[in-house]
């Protein structure tokens, strides 16, 4: 079926529309009727039950239907009018409020008068309560019946609930997309095949849109979320497929194969065998770098799991075959940690490692690219200065990107085009939960490291008062262990009321005058912080006041006491990375949050922080709460948001249009048979001239 021309029609020369209002539809970044026809409702109002006026209780909203017996309006303020219809069932009769604003240029009430004459039928919808004159209900939305038959919009049905902006009504936006759906949705193309869709029992894609604004049922109104749903996650699924398949069909990647002459050296000065689950993950590691096809492989392990050496252990590999290797973090401190862990771990090995962040010289960063472009550096270490234009390596084999929730998919890309096709493997020590993982980086491998070394100490989390934690900071370090006390802000927000690093730095060492205390936070120059760093590592700082910039890679096993000020402003995620900063050694570890949380949801969450130290129970939690724009941060960039696809919900369907996908294009990788071309249409329209990871049509 080939799409109207009248989708792409601007809003403005709908009736009743016009540039004014096209202008704030807008703002809900709605300018086509198609836009307009794909504005799903948040929510759906069940009003389809009336309540007889003789049942009618105080108490929340409720619709009743009967006919208007009188109707008067009068002024209550210099700013505020009142309309009352007194309105009648057969069963009792009961006051039907509006409340309106005054104006001195106009008759507010104008309309009403004419549509609410005596004797008309009509339906109220609002909570009723006890007035002056006996039980009235306020009224939030109604509608007049019309002797004809005509469905009514905004009572006596299940009503759509949608996002609204400044300046835009409801009961406007829902008569506009009334009309919109009966003048257009008939000419959207469906855009699965009938055979597709008898597959996977999803309904045509016309009676969705109209189910899924205006329903006849709940019933209805699901069956038509789940075939939207599945649609925006098939056609996701799909680009990532095409994603991957273009990956492998693209110029082949160097092969790398152990000669055992780093890493046996390297295992054997370790110091500690590597976990099960470490082995697990490095042969998978092993087995997709041994193939001509470049590695696209993402690495997830909690806290403390030890991914680093994992990462050690690729790169080697891609040194041992002739390679180089590149390590990009996203915070100047965390590229300065691994440097410093890497130098360590590679100690007595000919591997040269060099460290390239926006704080070098000119001079120094020349001679270190020279080195580099040459193939005299094994390992480079680094920033976002990696992506420069400047930055070239001789043979780069294998890129790996730490952290990856702190980058995106465009900085994935800068990166691979140092080399022809390198392998790459993406980490991140924050548990993606499964809806992400399948959406998110769905053409990527996935290894899991799901165990901790052992040894580990345990960390117990307690939800506190300050004067609690700080007692325990005093007794953390006369027996000779280290702690960090972090804080929402660099500087103090007199609006938020929120304990801020600078001013509370100069408070708690007045105040613990005996102990040694260092100061971290973003805004310093980055000598400044490897300096501070340097001296909380070894020793000379016993407590470390900082904002969350400590919040990943920060590694000082003597630290064994984490407070963290505020707590309620940290997601779950976050307060659960920061927490990792401590029970890096052999010590029993602390986390005490410090909360006056009254909120339910606050304190819900420091109680789930208090009870779990599984990250994936954590991270499932953190995204049903704030949904999943935590996590993405730049990595959705280029992908069409999701508007009737729910990633905390809908697991199960993310995984059946996944496995959809996939099969398609092990079938017809190029979507070029007949009956896959209309796959590819819709492909190419939703991905048109969006920056997304590799070409996907």
């Amino acid at each position: 079926m080939i799409a109207s021309p009248a989708l792409g029609n601007s809003l403005q020369y709908l009736k009743g529309v016009g540039p004014r209002r096209a202008a704030l539809l807008k703002k809900l970044d709605l300018s086509s009727v198609r836009d307009l026809l794909f504005h799903f409702p948040r929510e759906h109002d069940d009003r389809t039950r009336r309540t007889p006026i003789r049942d009618l209780r105080p108490g929340p909203a409720r619709s009743v239907q009967g006919k208007i017996v009188a109707f008067d309006v009068a002024p209550l303020n210099r700013f505020l009018s009142l309309g009352t219809a007194v309105i009648s069932d057969g069963t009792g009769s009961v006051r039907a409020l509006w409340f309106r604003r005054s104006s001195f240029r106009f008759d507010v009430f104008a309309s009403l008068k004419k549509r609410l004459l005596p004797g008309t039928e009509i339906i109220v919808h609002g909570p009723a309560e006890f007035g002056r004159g006996g039980l009235q209900i306020r009224v939030e939305d109604f509608e007049a019946v019309s002797s004809e038959g005509d469905p009514t919009l905004h009572a006596g049905r299940i009503v759509p609930v949608y996002p609204l902006t400044e300046g835009v009504e409801m009961r406007w936006l829902r008569e506009l997309l009334w009309a919109a759906l009966r003048d257009y949705a008939g000419g959207v193309p469906e855009t699965l095949p009938d055979d597709f869709r008898r597959d996977h029992d999803l309904a045509p894609l016309a009676e969705s849109l109209r189910q899924i604004h205006f329903p006849d049922s709940l019933t209805a109104r699901d069956r038509a979320r789940r075939r939207l749903a599945f649609e925006e996650f098939f056609f996701l699924e799909l680009a990532l497929a095409r994603v991957r398949s273009r990956r492998e069909e693209g110029p082949p990647a160097a092969p790398c194969s152990p000669t055992r002459k780093l890493l046996t050296p390297f295992r054997e000065t370790l110091g500690y065998e590597f976990t099960s689950a470490q082995k697990r993950v490095i042969n998978e590691i092993f087995a997709d770098m041994a193939r001509p096809q470049p590695m696209s492989r993402l690495l997830q392990g909690d806290v403390g799991s030890g991914k680093t050496v994992v990462a050690v252990s690729a790169l080697l590999l891609a040194v041992e075959s002739g390679l180089q290797g590149a390590l990009m973090a996203p915070t100047e401190i965390l590229a300065e940690q691994h440097f410093r862990t890497f130098k360590k771990l590679l100690d007595g090995l000919p591997v040269t490692c060099a460290l390239l962040t926006g704080a070098r010289g000119k001079k120094e960063r020349r001679a270190l690219l020279e080195k580099a472009a040459a193939g005299e550096i094994d390992l480079l270490i680094g920033t976002h200065a990696l992506l420069q234009q400047d930055v070239a390596f001789k043979g780069l084999g294998l890129i790996v990107i730490d952290e990856q929730h702190r980058f995106g998919v465009r900085q994935r890309g800068e990166l691979q085009k140092k080399s022809t096709s390198p392998h790459v493997l993406v980490m991140t020590a924050t548990p993606i939960p499964r809806t992400l993982a399948l959406t998110l980086y769905g053409d990527l491998s996935t290894s899991v490291i799901d165990e901790l070394p052992p040894g580990r100490a345990p960390i117990r989390t307690h939800w506190t008062l300050e004067s609690n934690a700080l007692a325990a900071v005093r007794r953390a370090v006369s027996e000779g262990r280290q702690a960090y006390v972090v804080f929402p802000l660099v500087e103090e927000s007199d609006k938020m009321g929120l304990k801020a690093a600078v001013k509370e730095y100069g408070r708690l060492s007045n105040l613990f005058p005996d102990l040694r205390w260092g100061l971290l936070h973003g805004r310093m120059k980055a000598d400044e912080k490897e300096s501070v760093m340097a001296r909380f590592k070894a020793g000379e700082i016993q407590v470390l006041a900082a904002t969350p910039v400590i919040e990943v890679g920060v590694d000082v096993p003597n630290a064994a006491v984490m407070v963290v000020m505020d707590a309620d402003r940290f997601g779950l995620a976050q307060l659960h990375q920061l927490r990792g900063r401590v029970g890096r050694g052999v010590h029993a570890s602390n986390c005490y949050l410090v909360s006056e949380a009254k909120s339910a949801d606050a304190v819900e969450r420091l109680r789930l922080l208090c009870a779990t130290t599984d990250g994936f129970r954590l991270a499932e939690d953190d995204l049903r709460r704030r949904g999943p724009g935590e996590f993405i941060g730049e990595a959705q960039h280029g992908l069409p948001a999701l508007k009737a696809g729910d990633l905390v919900r809908d697991t199960d369907l993310i995984q059946e249009a996944r496995d959809a996908a996939f099969a398609l294009t092990s079938q017809d990788q190029s979507l070029q048979r007949p009956e896959d071309r209309p796959f590819l249409d819709e492909l190419r329209r939703l991905y048109a001239g969006r920056l997304f990871f590799g070409r996907v049509a």
